[in-house]
């Protein structure tokens, strides 16, 4: 697989990082996230919409409003790996203790109730749509990308995202996989500054940062050239 594409503009919220000047320093030192650290004031989301999101839907919405803000975007796309898995694990709980459900957690709880919230807060019927493929998330991401722009939008705003992985989980997952919440908004357009092409990998083990960190982190730094590891593949990206 090949496919060549522009980034016009990002955003991104993390545990210790919100702005610009803090993620450049992040990529450029090279240090690890510290999930202590808090995270970043909300600056779009309205409070009693905020109010109702999990950990991760309030980055997700709030770097989704500040693009769709200052770009005329003609569709969106969400990524989570995890979805909404801090509400499931909530209704699971409160159903195995036999206790009463939200009413909130129920209707939120489907995995593309984030790009669903962005498009009503920011009060545009906008295409959208909600993806989710494991480890590949981000990456397949930008394959559904590259055809909403094959199809004729002009400028696709993607955010990928995840939130605070519940304590439950912890001893089931690789120890190295990030457990808090983040977001990271992009947004493309048709153009050839960035090439992405595939090779057969065997199989690696859990990396230290999602996909869409760690590119943003390469990206930031300028790298002529680097590569993202996968499921079955290894996505290999240069600059033009």
């Amino acid at each position: 697989m090949k496919f060549t594409l522009n980034i016009i503009d990002w955003q991104a919220k993390a545990p210790g990082l919100s702005n610009a000047t803090e993620w450049q320093q992040w990529s450029q030192r090279g240090q690890a996230i510290d999930p202590t650290l808090p995270l970043g004031a909300l600056s779009e989301l309205p409070m009693m919409t905020a109010r109702r999101l999990s950990s991760g839907s309030k980055l997700a919405v709030d770097c989704g409003l500040a693009m769709l803000r200052r770009h005329q975007i003609d569709a969106v796309l969400y990524t989570s790996r995890h979805g909404e898995l801090e509400r499931n694990y909530r209704i699971l709980h409160a159903l195995a203790t036999e206790q009463p459900l939200s009413p909130t957690d129920f209707a939120l709880s489907v995995h593309n109730s984030s790009v669903g919230n962005l498009t009503i807060a920011a009060k545009k019927p906008i295409t959208s749509a909600s993806l989710s493929a494991g480890k590949d998330t981000f990456q397949q991401g930008l394959c559904e990308v590259i055809c909403l722009l094959q199809a004729g939008y002009q400028k696709v705003l993607m955010v990928d995202f995840d939130g605070q992985l519940p304590t439950f989980y912890h001893p089931h997952i690789a120890p190295q996989m990030p457990t808090w919440p983040y977001a990271v908004a992009l947004v493309f357009e048709a153009g050839s500054s960035l090439r992405c092409s595939t090779q057969k990998s065997e199989a690696t083990g859990e990396p230290t940062l999602p996909q869409s960190l760690l590119f943003l982190q390469h990206y930031l730094n300028d790298c002529s050239a680097f590569t993202l590891p996968g499921e079955r593949v290894e996505w290999q990206w240069s600059r033009a």
